[in-house]
């Protein structure tokens, strides 16, 4: 697939607040940094993200800071917009609550709605007798069946199960504790994702070696027993409005507008590249030559993965996600980032006292993969000096002494530089994508040029390697690469001389 079209997307956050670390570090600094490898070896690549106006979460987080929902989330957009760009992480297409998407979440679901794939079902729902309101994902909290960590109902943020608001154990109002709680039903249009269930399995069967270990554990479990039905409408006000004459007064549940978003960020994002597109789910269409990537937490798991790949195949004519890249909970000094708690570090936040090449080259040596790992201040100042800024400006210092001379270079060093290449497009391929390994093999390499004292009969070698190393880390230490002529990756060493230039310096982290 090296020559497809490559769309990186990472579900949009929730527009109740600014990106922390956490979330830099796992689907979004990722994301960047595969299309910035996918660009510099020749690839077509469109990043797309956005904000997710819809989820009631912005309700609450409104309620907890005294203003309006509609003030909160035009506020978040653009601090994560602020944030991202404070972190080099470069999107291409950004949507939010546009009419264009509000549109393709209609058109998308009166399709579905239209081939008989939206059922009525009564559901039930915890429901508030003082405010006769039913209770759902933000509003309502309580045990998860599946894990039985507390928490609100929708996706399980321990396990990532999906949970219907009346399976969560001894629930209660979030916005009233006190208040008591009942359970009710209420008829909705609800997506049966085990009518695809033998299509489903082969197509994670598939993708199983791209998996990282606990997306293919959530898989295995989810797949061991009947797929549970997903809600497409809500009994609620916030939220887009569902135009079905069976369900009058609902909205769509945020979590199946995942699709058409999908589809709308990717077009916002060709066009911003110069595409003129003929329809908004053009770059969709099978046969298009579009591959598309999810980096994403793992409780994304089930909308997107599941129960989005199960949309696609009812409606047909469309590609399907090619890799699903997922990541655990990174943490805050040994407990998860919280905005409510004041528990968090944010992107601008940390950009304003460090390089961001730093900071980026840390997140991801440390983005929690495979488990959660931790962030503290101390680790990213010990960590940078000693395996980057360090080595980096000795070996800087090196390659002055040969600034602006024309050198050979050896077959033994277009085969080095070619291991080289090799290890990063490893760490850095869509099938088996590693932050933390680029990182690693980074450090490595820096760690093998710092020790190399060239003279007059391999200095052209040692130059040429440099080079080399410092165009691999180019997608990760996006300002260092700006001393590069350009920014491509060869696909082999083929190098028979190379004249150096001055390389910058990095400046060290200090922090208090």
């Amino acid at each position: 697939m090296a020559g497809e079209r490559l769309v990186v997307l990472s579900p949009a956050p929730t527009a109740n607040g600014d990106l922390h670390l956490g979330h830099l570090a796992g689907p979004f600094l990722a994301a960047d940094v595969c299309r910035r490898y996918a660009e510099a070896t020749g690839r077509e690549a469109l990043f797309g993200t956005g904000m997710h106006f819809t989820q009631n979460y912005i309700v609450t987080a409104a309620r907890r800071l005294g203003v309006t929902p509609e003030g909160l989330r035009e506020e978040s957009a653009a601090q994560v917009a602020e944030t991202l760009a404070a972190l080099a992480v470069r999107v291409d297409g950004f949507a939010c609550l546009e009419d264009r998407f509000v549109k393709m979440v209609l058109r998308f679901h009166e399709r579905l709605h239209a081939l008989g794939k939206l059922k009525l079902r009564a559901v039930k729902f915890p429901y508030s007798t003082r405010s006769g309101q039913y209770l759902m994902d933000a509003y309502v909290r309580g045990g998860c069946p599946f894990c039985l960590a507390d928490g609100n109902s929708g996706l399980c943020e321990s396990c990532g199960h999906p949970i219907e608001p009346g399976e969560l154990l001894s629930p209660r109002s979030a916005l009233d504790p006190d208040e008591p709680v009942e359970l009710r039903e209420a008829e909705i249009l609800v997506f049966s994702p085990e009518e695809y269930r033998a299509e489903l399995t082969e197509f994670f069967a598939a993708r199983r070696s791209g998996m990282r270990p606990h997306m293919a554990q959530l898989i295995d479990e989810m797949l061991a027993r009947p797929l549970p039905d997903f809600p497409v409408t809500q009994p609620g006000s916030f939220g887009i409005p569902a135009p079905f004459p069976e369900t009058p007064g609902q909205v769509f549940y945020a979590h199946m507008e995942g699709m058409p978003w999908s589809m709308c960020t990717t077009a916002l994002a060709a066009e911003r590249r110069g595409a003129v597109l003929a329809a908004d789910d053009e770059l969709w269409a099978a046969g298009s030559g579009t591959q598309v990537v999810y980096f994403m937490g793992l409780d994304a798991t089930y909308p997107f993965a599941v129960v989005g790949t199960a949309m696609l195949l009812a409606l047909g004519g469309y590609v399907l996600p090619d890799r699903f890249v997922t990541n655990d909970f990174y943490e805050l000094a040994n407990d998860k980032f919280s905005t409510s708690r004041a528990h968090v570090v944010s992107g601008r936040e940390l950009a304003g006292e460090v390089p961001r090449d730093l900071i980026r080259f840390h997140l991801a040596s440390t983005s929690p993969e495979f488990q959660r790992t931790d962030f503290t201040r101390g680790a990213l100042e010990r960590v940078t000096e000693t395996r980057l800024v360090g080595p980096w400006n000795r070996v800087a210092e090196k390659v002055d002494t040969w600034v602006g001379r024309e050198l050979p270079v050896s077959e033994r060093s277009r085969a080095a530089a070619g291991r080289v290449l090799e290890r990063f497009a490893a760490a850095y391929g869509v099938d088996g994508f590693s932050m933390t390994a680029a990182a690693f093999t980074l450090a490595e390499q820096l760690g093998r040029l710092d020790g190399w004292e060239p003279g007059e009969h391999d200095a052209g070698d040692f130059c040429h390697e440099v080079d080399v190393l410092l165009r691999c880390a180019g997608p990760i230490l996006v300002d260092l690469a700006e001393a590069l002529p350009d920014r491509t990756i060869p696909a082999r060493a083929a190098a028979t001389t190379v004249t150096p230039r001055r390389l910058p310096r990095l400046d060290g982290a200090v922090l208090s």
